[in-house]
């Protein structure tokens, strides 16, 4: 007999998933039935947090889920700190979590990781939540799952597996994909709206959220045709060559860049949801377009009547808008390259050196790498001064929900997704200590990342936050262990590197091991003093 277990491993494979993350637990031990049935991997995380976290990255840098097999109770609830990140980001990511029999539920009997109602617990972090009655529904509720990730805005998707459930006989249910449904194409009339928009434009600005980090190709050819200075979010950053003539890096909240938005006659904005984290990201206020019309498309039809007012609201996927526009526009821009010159050198002048010298010296030190940032000093500097070399190269929890100890685990799981590509984690004292036991997971699973630890034995961002608020910082100075010794004791490489030629050398000391490699930097040898 083929259990609905059994049968759920294998309709994963046939989507295409190749990674499983979880720890198993009681209620999960027939879930992991199947998976020696097929080529997937199972990575073993010390906390569902983790797991969560290195679905994250390994989706980030594919733009594919990967699954998370979690028990209910603590298992799901563990993982939704992590769902909720991957939710803020649009991040695909399967998330499955055995539950009681259907019969127990609800009953209040003090059953093991008994939880009341977990679909609609785990819903507020997921963009569709649903429990699973009976086998023969498994292949529709995948179906949905993967149409999802494949043609809306994705995100995580949550599906609750009584026991009973599991166990039943599946003997009848295909092992049969369901046809994926066709992304999102612009209505012809808005897009010959749009294009006569731009053609009269005189100075336009393409302004590209993480929507668009699945179509770099026809991005480039799009920001060329259109020949207009090109602003990225975090998510997006990498869709345009650092060295490109239209590209004007750093951070749509710098003043570069609104002084571009408030000279532009028209604005394009692709797959962003102009969230106060990348659009005011210094919390000042006054952020708006000015008088520019605004062409907005996204795949969800609810964010374009979100935040900012839009001339003309297209619900499209970005790739297939992109390939619909381009041909349409006429000769790009005159001004568009000397207006990003004038942009990208003011933005340039607020960089702070230090940061700058070490960011740039991870690129390079290992060119083009990955990095996955935390919410740590040189995370938050990295949206205004880091350019990557490539879209889906660099991810950071400083962003968003900003969540802390998401940089370790998450480039675990880029360096997963993507082995030939150098990874590195940016992640600070503080947050290290909230996920450092996935050092055990990485070196189980031999995967060799290179970990940036910025050590200033605070929380130096919070630390800010209370003296710009008139008071002394409270609670801020953290204990911080001997980092090296922890690493070192679960076996793994470990450093620290005083000056930028030792940080170089380490980090491509690290590309020669099968386990991640430690390297702790203290800011006050980066930073000059203030």
């Amino acid at each position: 007999m083929a259990t609905c277990g059994e049968v759920l491993a294998k309709l994963l494979e046939a989507y295409g998933v190749d990674t499983i993350f979880g720890i198993p637990g009681t209620h999960t031990i027939e879930l992991y039935r199947g998976i020696p049935q097929t080529s997937m991997r199972h990575v073993t995380p010390r906390h569902e947090q983790g797991a969560g976290f290195m679905a994250d990255g390994y989706a980030r840098v594919t733009g594919k889920p990967a699954a998370c097999v979690t028990v209910s109770g603590p298992g799901a609830y563990n993982i939704a700190t992590a769902m909720g990140q991957a939710k803020q980001d649009s991040v695909p990511m399967l998330v499955i979590s055995a539950d009681n029999n259907s019969w127990q539920k609800g009953l209040g009997e003090g059953r093991l990781h008994e939880t009341r109602d977990l679909q609609a617990a785990m819903a507020e972090c997921s963009v569709w939540a649903h429990t699973l009655a009976r086998p023969d529904e498994l292949p529709q509720v995948l179906a949905r799952a993967f149409a999802i990730f494949n043609s809306e805005r994705p995100g995580p998707v949550h599906i609750t597996m009584p026991l009973n459930v599991i166990t039943a006989n599946a003997d009848h249910v295909p092992v049969q994909t369901w046809p994926l449904p066709s992304k999102a194409a612009p209505a012809p009339e808005q897009l010959q709206a749009a294009a006569e928009l731009l053609n009269k434009a005189s100075n336009p600005v393409l302004v590209l959220g993480g929507g668009a980090a699945g179509a770099a190709r026809s991005i480039l050819e799009l920001a060329e045709a259109l020949g207009a200075p090109v602003t990225t979010t975090h998510n997006a950053k990498g869709l345009l060559a650092p060295e490109h003539p239209l590209y004007v890096g750093g951070s749509p909240s710098q003043t570069a860049s609104r002084e571009l938005f408030q000279n532009a006659d028209v604005i394009l904005a692709i797959g962003t949801e102009f969230g106060e984290t990348d659009y005011d990201f210094f919390f000042t206020g006054h952020f708006d377009m000015g008088a520019a019309k605004i062409i907005r498309v996204d795949i969800d039809r609810a964010q374009l009547s979100r935040n900012v007012l839009p001339a003309i609201a297209i619900q499209a996927d970005a790739g297939l808008f992109a390939q619909a526009l381009t041909p349409l526009l006429s000769t790009p821009c005159s001004n568009g390259t000397a207006r990003t010159a004038v942009a990208s050198a003011a933005r340039k002048v607020d960089d702070i050196e230090g940061y700058q010298l070490f960011l740039s010296q991870l690129q390079v030190a290992l060119p083009g790498a990955i990095l996955i940032g935390d919410s740590t000093q040189p995370a938050y500097f990295a949206g205004l001064q880091y350019d990557a070399p490539a879209a889906r190269r660099f991810a950071s929890a400083a962003t968003g929900y900003g969540t802390l100890g998401y940089a370790l685990p998450a480039a675990f799981g880029a360096k997963l997704g993507q082995p030939q590509l150098p990874v590195i984690s940016l992640i600070g004292d503080g947050g290290l200590q909230f996920t450092i036991n996935e050092l055990s997971t990485a070196i189980e699973a031999q995967i060799p990342v290179a970990i940036v630890v910025w050590n200033n034995q605070r929380y130096e961002m919070i630390a800010q936050n209370f003296i710009e608020a008139g008071m002394e910082p409270i609670a801020c100075d953290i204990y911080t262990p001997d980092f090296k010794a922890i690493a070192q004791a679960y076996g793994c490489p470990a450093y620290r590197a005083h000056n930028l030629e030792e940080l170089t050398e380490y980090l491509r000391t690290a590309q020669q091991q099968t386990v991640p490699t430690l390297i702790e930097v203290m800011e006050a040898d980066f930073l000059p003093a203030q």
